[in-house]
């Protein structure tokens, strides 16, 4: 009898110990997923940034636009058209953490990282 007194409350130790490293670890794993998306979101910025600079500098040089929404409002000036095409880019980001699909948000990042080299490739060889 004793014997079971002894490994019970050792059984309990140990699930209140793995209980305590679940939580334990529950946290973490909250604080390394929020370090990851604010990651995903400073990437998001600055592809935002090298977007913005890297198209205006291929409009200076004669560059044509492919984005018919930029195209557009190319009359206005090509500073105001691009910014304006950039605060669609930040409206659309901040409605998918609203909505609920910031998972979007990564595969967004790589999109633009392939229009940032895009940019880069048709800037070199002009």
């Amino acid at each position: 009898m004793s014997l079971v007194w002894t490994a019970r409350p050792a059984e309990e130790e140990l699930s209140l110990g793995g209980q305590a490293a679940t939580a334990q670890s529950t946290v973490s794993d909250r604080k390394m997923a929020w370090g990851l998306w604010t990651i995903y979101i400073q990437v998001f910025l600055y592809l935002q940034v090298l977007d913005l600079l890297t198209t205006l500098i291929g409009l200076k040089l004669g560059i044509a636009e492919a984005s018919p929404f930029v195209r557009a409002l190319l009359p206005f000036g090509p500073a105001v058209a691009v910014t304006a095409s950039k605060i669609v880019a930040l409206g659309l980001a901040a409605m998918c953490f609203v909505f609920k699909r910031s998972r979007l948000i990564p595969w967004v990042n790589c999109w633009y990282g392939l229009v940032v080299v895009w940019n880069l490739c048709t800037i070199l060889t002009v």
